[in-house]
């Protein structure tokens, strides 16, 4: 009888050791390696330090992040309108292909009067410039990603030289935020129809 006790106390705590093993696969991990630096023409624009600068994003979740660049208040100010903060705040390991007031400037004002007065029309172009994980620098070279809007993005270029959708050009990619990488493009990209 006492041996089959213990046998099975033996059992019972091989079985509390071995039950939490699988679970350490969906738990997140630090990647190894030292952490990407942003690159690209525009990463001069970006503050050093304090409010905006690449170090301060990094304890930010991406939309609140996004918000202390001043480059980015019409993003920011449409992802508000969309209801988005909070997905985008909450999500993990996602990134942001992230258009400037300039990239918002280019499209005529009716239509995007027309967009930001549509939410359903503005939550599919904004998560259009989503990708649900984490895409750096390496990965842009020929690299395809399917977005949260549901359709593809693709990139391509090297060096500090790269492109979205054969238009759209990075300006300051591999910026890093809590929960996103950030780049940082000219241009507002637009779903398929």
């Amino acid at each position: 009888m006492t041996t089959d006790r213990l046998r099975g106390a033996a059992l019972a705590a091989a079985g509390m050791l071995l039950v939490p093993l699988p679970l350490l696969a969906f738990a997140p991990t630090a990647q190894a390696g030292t952490p990407t630096e942003p690159f690209g023409p525009g990463c001069s624009a970006l503050p050093t330090s304090g409010e905006g600068s690449p170090a301060d994003m990094a304890d930010a979740p991406v939309a609140t992040a996004a918000s202390q660049q001043p480059e980015l208040s019409t993003l920011v100010s449409a992802v508000k309108k969309a209801g988005l903060v909070e997905t985008l705040d909450n999500a993990e390991g996602i990134t942001l292909f992230a258009p400037t007031n300039d990239a918002f400037a280019k499209i005529p004002k009716a239509q995007l009067d027309a967009i930001l007065n549509d939410q359903e029309q503005l939550k599919k172009l904004l998560t259009y410039h989503v990708v649900g994980t984490e895409v750096t620098k390496d990965q842009l070279p020929g690299g395809q990603f399917k977005s949260l809007e549901g359709a593809e993005l693709t990139t391509s270029g090297s060096g500090d030289s790269f492109k979205v959708n054969d238009s759209a050009a990075i300006l300051c990619g591999d910026v890093p935020t809590s929960n996103a990488v950030v780049h940082i493009v000219d241009r507002v990209l637009q779903p398929p129809s």
